[in-house]
């Protein structure tokens, strides 16, 4: 099953357990995906996008990061 929900920069915070300016540093230095969409100026990224990085990222180790 697909999850499409989209989540913001506190969504992928949330979810890694950082803060959202963390996320956003990420963004900039070209760490994170390229967001899904972009509405109002402001970047999304599916939820599995983010999971599917999550287990790529640097430092990940295989651990298991929390189910939203």
């Amino acid at each position: 099953m697909t999850d499409r929900r989209l989540w913001s920069y506190k969504e992928i915070a949330a979810h890694i357990r950082v803060q959202p300016d963390t996320v956003r540093s990420y963004r900039k230095h070209g760490l994170l995906p390229p967001p899904d969409l972009v509405e109002g100026g402001k970047p999304f990224w599916f939820a599995d996008t983010v999971r599917e990085w999550v287990t790529r990222r640097p430092g990940h180790r295989g651990r298991r990061d929390r189910e939203d």
